[in-house]
This record gives C-alpha cells, structure tokens and sequence, in this order.
C-alpha cells in the first residue's frame, strides 16, 4: 500500500525538530544534535541514530520516550509494547513477527523477531506520481561513445570472455599478454612487498622479515598507453558453461551478448572449447535478441577447431589487436542524460541504508526517470516485503503480475533447497540493525525512488524501455551488479553501509556511503558520503542531486570510480535458485 511518510527527527536537549510530510517517500530534515528517528506515522519502533545507553530520555515529536535496555546507533526500540505474534511496523510496512514479548523502550533484536511480511493486494490503479523538477537538467549532457545502435556508452572498452570455464587458463595468457605491454595495467604494489621479502630471506636477513616495514611505493608509472581512446580490454572469467543445465547454458550466452551489446563495449573476443553446453551460435543467437543490426567486431575462437593451443591464442591476439585499432578510433561526444541506463544497487548494508544512501539515489533514480532515462531496481531477495507499493506503481496489470510471479518462483526455487528470501540478511546486516528480510527490504526498496515502474525484466533480459525498470536477479553483490551491465546498465550507483569493494570491467561502479565513519575509514573504496543526511546537514533531494551530477562527471570521463582505480573488474553469472 502507498502512504505518506513522516520523518521524525529528535534533536538533543538543546536542539529542536521539524517534520516534513511528502507522498511516497521520506524527506530529510535539516537538524542538530539528531539521536533517533521515526521513519512513517505508523511505526511502532524508532531507530537510534546515535548510541543510546539504557535509561535515556529521547524527545519524539515532543512526547518523551524512555530507552530501558542499550540500543546502538542503527538499531530499533520498540515504541510501545509489543506482545508475541504481534507485528513490527517500520517505514509503513510489517517488517517482522514479535517472537518474545517486548517492552517499550526494549531494543529490536533476533532474541525478540523473526521475519514477516504484509499480504499483496491486488494492483491500485490510481498511483498518480509527483515527477521532481528536473528543470536544472534540461540541458544538461555528457560526453560519451555513440554506437551504431542509437546507444551511447560511458566507456569505450574491449571485452574478451570465455563461453566456458575450461578456457579461463587461456583467458588468463592473453590478460597477460595485453595488459602491461599495451599499457593498461601495471605491476602491483603487493609485488614490490613480496619481492622485497624475498631478497631479505635470499641473504638470510630472516630476523628483519618480522620487523618489515612496508614502503610506500605510490602509485607505479604505467607503459606509455597504446590506444588512448579505449578504456581498457576487459578480461572476465567464470565457472559456468558446462555441466549445468541447457537454461544455465542459455543464461550464460544470454548475459555474454548483453555484455556485447552494452555500449559500454566496442567489441569481442571470445574463447570456446567447442564441446560445451554454451554453443558459439547459441551466443549469436541472444546477441540477435538483443539487436537484430548487431555489427561490433565479434572474434570466436574454438580451441578444438585449432591445430595447437598457441595457433588459437595468436590468432586471438592478432585479430583483438586488430579490433584495438578500429575501437581506438571512437571520440566522445555530446549525448542527453536519457542516453544514461543506471543500475541502483545496494551492499554490505546497514541501519542507515534506508535512511540516507537507498533514499538519496532513489531520489537520483526519479531525477534520471524524468530526464527519460533508463534505472534499474534488482536484487528480488531484497524487496520482500516491499512489493505492495512496487505492484501499485507498475503502469500496468501485465508488468505487475510478472513482477509478482518472478517473485513467487525465485522464493520457490530457493525454498526447494532449504532456503528462502528470509535467509537473505547476511551476518554484518543483521550486526548493524537489519535483523529480517522484510526490514532490509523495505529499505533496500528505496533505491528505486518514487516513479513508475515501467518493465519488469526476467534474468538476462536487457532494459529497452524509460523509467524505472525492475530486473529479477539476486542481492549477491557481484551477481546482481553484472545482471544490471547484462541489461544495459552504463553505470551503477552502488550504496553501502558496512563497506565493499566490488566493481564491474565495463560500467562505473560508484560507491556511496550510508555514514561518514564508512566514508573516512574506507576512503579508498568510496566514492560519495551520504553521512550528512543522517546528521541532519544534508536532505535527501540535495544528495540525491549531488549524485546525479557526479554521475554527468563520471560519465564523462571526468571522473573515474574509486572501483576502476582499484581495478575491481568484478564478474559472476547468476545460476538461478542458488543464490540470494
């Protein structure tokens, strides 16, 4: 169901609070001193922002609130009692099922709750959506690489990926092959360490190898770059494209040729054994689904069709480098911000996720669906408990109902093998306040903003139309982040509580942090702090315009992610019903 969401900020004892009421989706406040907040009018548990000890009084809307047990900052108190079987009622929506009673004041924890989530009505047909102003961005471009397809990518890369696991080894020569001597990559820091170590136990110094102090390098010169205008030849290894089932097999190829066709790739080589389930014509054949003009170099090479295994891999290296030459060639040029396709996702969350970093890029995400570009909302696992408010905002009864059956025979397949959404929180969500499914989910759930949903997309179907798109893969980090490249995503905001360094080889990863202790301990990986939201000296509206303009920045070129500085070339096909 949809509702109107208050956000009740409770300031210190100095301090004071304001409350702003909007449709849809919470709005930050301005505020000092904040120490817990109520997220929508219906809530029956609060959410500490700072560390409350036991037997603190916090002010909630002018009525004093007492904390009986300690709660730390992210995690929830109950508002008044809670009886066993009762429902727990966050952001709107049940996120749980009271196991033990709970006392008001009492701390929200796996002692006192387990996972539940509200029934799904059928669709409302009113939703009537309240676009932002997007005036500001009218005019607005960015620089990047025209395809023939009418695409335009962020990146201009070449991509070499195996059809099967049996070829990584080969896979991995030409990486090495490329790499250095073409000036896109450089050797590791790490190795500098190792190395020295070594000559340390060679001249049998072995009491100075315990008391080595690791130098700083900096950052190691790279060779002089060949191809100026190619961001980089992309190598991705897996472990699928045999031994599994034909639909495996089909989703592989399926999201190979969504890779190829992501216009962040100017062309491909592949590598193929030749006796494997992923056929070389059953990639053409997805490659075709997705564009029936398709004319990107596209170089397949079939070991068992080769005399000796160095005649494959010269010929590899002779026609790539060939395709290097052609790709070399392409320049950025002005393009609309609806050229840009965004995947929004989520990782290593925490009790700020639905707070601050979810809502701002939510707010990003209905910024770029007014501009008429593409978003997509993933990771199916985690908007359990959400899908109410999705169905309602499906423009029509079709999308709503694949929505709901995609949902349906994910959860299945999962429960087939003694699992379920409900097992989805990971050991560091449910430390840093996410103690069910239902409760990550309805935060999860806000990276998509506010805006219709336009497509429901099954794994590895590729985004063709505007607006909000919903796609059908797991919350697994990599997993659901190459999904979102495989449907055509040309960059990816990526929000995160606790911290992760994943990144993908075509697209930009940009990581936005949920709190400010993340964005300075973890400088290296972040890209963007929404800490400030949290603290009060920030709204939602305002970070989430701050992320749309670095998106233009890195879209650009202008600027590079953190994840493709730190070569975090990420990249894992989903095998469906495993993983969540």
């Amino acid at each position: 169901m949809r509702f109107k969401q208050v956000l009740v900020a409770i300031s210190g004892a100095m301090g004071h609070h304001r409350t702003i009421v909007e449709k849809g989706i919470m709005t930050e406040l301005k505020i000092s001193q904040r120490k817990v907040t109520k997220l929508a009018p219906g809530d029956n548990v609060a959410v500490a922002l700072v560390d409350l000890p036991a037997g603190a009084r916090v002010d909630l809307s002018g009525v004093p609130q007492d904390v009986i047990t300690p709660v730390p900052a992210k995690h929830k108190f109950a508002l008044n009692d809670l009886t066993k079987g009762s429902d727990v009622v966050m952001y709107g929506v049940v996120v749980g099922e009271v196991t033990a009673a709970i006392r008001k004041g009492e701390r929200i924890s796996t002692e006192n709750l387990r996972h539940r989530s509200g029934p799904i009505q059928a669709r409302c047909s009113g939703y009537t959506w309240h676009a932002p102003d997007v005036s500001r961005w009218r005019n607005t471009t960015f620089q990047g690489y025209r395809r023939s397809d009418g695409q335009i990518g962020t990146r201009n890369c070449w991509l070499v990926v195996p059809l099967v696991f049996c070829e990584n080894k080969n896979l991995e020569s030409l990486q090495r092959a490329f790499g250095y001597s073409l000036g896109d990559s450089q050797p590791e820091v790490y190795e500098r360490h190792v190395a020295d170590l070594a000559q340390l136990y060679r001249a049998g110094r072995l009491d100075e190898i315990q008391s080595y102090t690791f130098p700083d390098y900096g950052a190691p010169g790279h060779a002089s770059k060949v191809f100026r205008n190619v961001d980089g030849v992309m190598f991705l290894t897996h472990t699928m494209g045999c031994g599994g089932t034909r639909d495996d097999a089909r989703a592989l190829c399926g999201i190979i040729a969504g890779y190829i066709h992501n216009p962040n790739v100017a062309g491909a080589t592949i590598l193929s054994l030749g006796c494997q389930n992923a056929q070389p014509n059953l990639l053409r054949e997805e490659i075709q689904r997705r564009d029936l003009k398709f004319d990107k170099p596209l170089f397949i090479f079939d070991q068992q069709q080769s005399q000796l295994e160095c005649q494959m891999l010269q010929g590899a290296i002779r026609e790539t480098f060939r395709g290097l030459m052609e790709a070399d060639k392409a320049r950025r040029s002005s393009a609309p911000l609806s050229a840009l396709t965004v995947g929004l996702k989520c990782g290593g969350s925490d009790g700020f996720s639905g707070i601050s970093a979810n809502p701002a890029i939510g707010h990003t995400s209905d910024l770029l669906c007014a501009l008429g570009a593409r978003t997509i909302l993933s990771e199916f696992p985690e908007l359990c408990g959400a899908e109410q408010n999705l169905v309602d905002r499906c423009v029509n009864f079709e999308i709503a109902e694949k929505f709901l059956h995609l949902m349906k025979a994910y959860n299945a397949r999962a429960q087939a093998i003694g699992s379920g959404f409900d097992s989805n929180p990971s050991p560091g969500n449910i430390r840093d306040g996410l103690i069910t499914d239902a409760m990550k989910s309805a935060g999860a759930a806000r990276k998509g903003g506010t805006s219709p949903v336009t497509d429901v997309l099954d794994y590895p179907e590729y985004a063709t139309k505007p607006g909000l798109n919903l796609l059908c893969t797991p919350g697994s980090d990599v997993e659901a982040v190459s999904a979102q490249v495989g449907s055509g995503a040309n960059i990816v905001l990526f929000t995160t509580g606790l911290g992760t360094p994943a990144g993908n080889a075509i697209a930009p990863v940009l990581k936005i942090a949920t709190n400010s202790e993340l964005a300075a301990r973890m400088s290296d990986i972040i890209d963007l702090d929404t800490g400030a939201i949290i603290r009060g000296e920030a709204t939602i509206e305002e970070m989430g315009e701050k992320v749309l303009d670095l998106i233009v920045k890195t879209a650009s070129g202008e600027v590079r992610a953190k994840a493709e500085d730190n070569r975090q070339e990420d990249f894992i096909p989903w095998k469906r019903g495993v993983s969540l």
